[in-house]
């Protein structure tokens, strides 16, 4: 004899395993811990405030 199966709750149960399956490989692919988004943010802050020291004319001069 064999078992009856919900197919409705099966289908939901194979959804759910292949979201978690993506979100997983998202998250592999795309995650960054926030000591490294942070370090990125500081060494795009240092390189910007760098160009900007050394541009002959500064855009704020215009300014009242």
């Amino acid at each position: 004899m064999s078992t009856v199966v919900n197919l409705r709750t099966a289908r939901k149960r194979k959804a759910r395993a292949d979201r978690e399956q993506a979100a997983g490989e998202n998250r592999a692919l795309h995650g960054r811990s926030k000591a490294e988004k942070l370090r990125d943010r500081l060494q795009a802050e240092k390189a910007s405030d760098f160009v900007e020291g050394h541009r002959l004319e500064r855009s704020d001069r215009g300014k009242p």
